[in-house]
């Protein structure tokens, strides 16, 4: 299959979005398409916000001003929702002690 046959062309903004969409999964706050289900995966959430991180670094100076503005609210949206994630287990953890 050649990259004119694919049904799913790629770009910068799509795979950014791929990436900050599993982070949104590995947060349990967003469904998995493949299970239909909440999964929370702090680990993979994690994963995906460093490969965003990463890739911003390895980017910088080569996108174009609408990569670079999905780019950082990408990172700052998934960012602030793993802190929240992260603070609301650990209130949890509080309360069961």
């Amino acid at each position: 299959m050649t990259e004119k046959d694919s049904p799913v062309s790629i770009d910068f903004s799509t795979f950014a979005v791929s990436l900050g969409s599993a982070a949104l999964m590995g947060l349990g706050l967003a469904k998995n398409p493949a299970t239909g289900n909440f999964e929370k995966n702090l680990d993979s959430a994690k994963l995906h916000i460093d490969l965003l991180t990463m890739l911003k670094e390895k980017t910088k100076g080569n996108l174009t001003k609408e990569e670079e503005e999905l780019l950082n609210a990408l990172l700052y949206d998934t960012k602030m929702r793993y802190v929240e994630v992260v603070k609301g287990e650990s209130k949890e953890e509080t309360k069961a002690k």
